[in-house]
């Protein structure tokens, strides 16, 4: 208000002076004069700061559109295929098998009992068992040593939303976060599957073992005969 009191008193001070022997006429030209010079003034304090909020609005603009100089996207891709691979050791019975079918149904082939391979059979079903096992105790530690560097990139992620000021950072950092969390979610499933492979691994030892043991002890007394004396069975062939 100040600042336009002191352009009105200025637009006054220019006008043209009439000395004393002015005329009525010559009062209302002046007065229209100088209303016209306010009209002006106001005009041009309005454009100015139609002009100032422009500029704000382009910096604005601008501000909210850039981008971050680096974005952080942790390498879910190549700890997928490592976690794949390190359950894959010795015997075990890894998810990530390419021919896993085929493999279980040639070590655990169902009931069945043949004398000449059952201690074979027995090492193999125990031996894949424990490597499974041991597969998925490897996943969960190579999940472990990756812990480190997922917290590196958590830090680098909280500096990035605490330093970012505009809109776009700001969003690109949410997306940021975002897939971290889907990253962390493919681990766990993958995670999962490797539990998943053991336990099942183990189970289909132990129903293997029964239904040998169950087919040798069908095959004795359906094989065998009495003895001389009628008071047991002999072994069958």
């Amino acid at each position: 208000m100040n600042r336009r009191r002191l352009l009105i008193f200025a637009a006054a001070l220019a006008l043209p002076g009439t000395g004393n022997s002015g005329v009525v006429g010559g009062f209302a030209t002046e007065w229209t004069q100088l209303a016209n010079n306010l009209q002006l003034i106001n005009s041009y304090i309005r454009q100015g700061e139609e002009l100032r909020q422009k500029i704000l609005m382009v910096a604005d603009m601008a501000k909210n559109s850039l981008n971050l100089p680096m974005q952080v996207f942790g390498p879910i891709m190549g700890d997928i295929s490592r976690l794949a691979s390190v359950v894959q050791n010795g015997r075990a019975l890894a998810y990530s098998m390419a021919n896993l079918d085929a493999e279980f149904r040639n070590r655990f082939r169902g009931y069945g009992y043949n004398a000449n391979t059952w201690f074979r059979d027995y090492r193999d079903w125990s031996q894949t068992s424990l490597d499974t096992t041991l597969g998925t105790l490897r996943a969960a530690g190579l999940q472990g040593q990756q812990l480190a560097s997922e917290q590196a990139v958590l830090d680098q992620l909280r500096t990035m939303a605490q330093s970012s000021d505009g809109r776009m950072k700001a969003l690109q950092v949410s997306n940021q976060i975002m897939e971290q969390q889907v990253q962390q979610l493919m681990k766990l499933r993958q995670l999962i599957l490797a539990d998943l492979q053991s336990k099942q691994a183990y189970q289909a030892a132990q129903i293997q073992k029964q239904a040998s043991e169950e087919a040798g002890t069908e095959r004795y007394f359906q094989f065998g005969g009495r003895t001389g004396d009628g008071r047991g069975f002999q072994a069958g062939r």
